[in-house]
């Protein structure tokens, strides 16, 4: 199956770029990233908290097949609703260090829009780690299972 969101990793580079259009109007794709009940759906994941606005904080929890628990947190640094979210992320009890993720939301049409998400690493060799888990795969998944919810929504 061809992966519709697009992960460009340049050689050398501390960043990655993802991008994905959606067959979702804008609001609804911001809407998706804003809403905890609609968060936990299409990531999987338990929302603990979710403060939707400058220097908001965020705190995510997934639980594996073995039963254990991982965290992820950070500061919203920036909330522009429908536009911008600028936030750090941090995996706990990981090596990878904090990343600061600039994602954007563009409207393509009144039933279309895109995410353009810059992630930014500490270092290529942090950058380079997280690639070798299967990121690509795992975005692109989450993004399928967001328009697919959030398309059963808008009917």
């Amino acid at each position: 199956m061809e992966r519709k969101t697009k992960v460009n990793a340049e050689d050398g580079k501390h960043d990655i770029l993802i991008t994905r259009e959606f067959d979702l109007p804008l609001e609804l794709l911001f809407k998706a990233y804003a809403e905890p009940e609609l968060i936990e759906q299409w990531m999987g994941t338990k929302v603990l908290k979710l403060e939707c606005k400058k220097y908001g904080g965020w705190q995510f929890e997934t639980t594996d097949p073995k039963g254990n628990k991982h965290g992820f947190s950070g500061v919203i640094h920036e909330f522009i609703p429908g536009q911008k979210i600028i936030r750090t992320f941090e995996m706990a009890n990981t090596p990878f260090g904090v990343q600061l993720e600039i994602t954007e939301f563009e409207k393509l049409t009144d039933n279309t829009s895109k995410v353009n998400i810059h992630v930014i690493y500490e270092s290529v060799a942090q950058r380079d780690e997280v690639l070798k888990l299967p990121f690509s795969q795992g975005i692109n998944w989450a993004h399928n299972r967001m328009e697919e919810l959030m398309k059963s929504l808008n009917k």
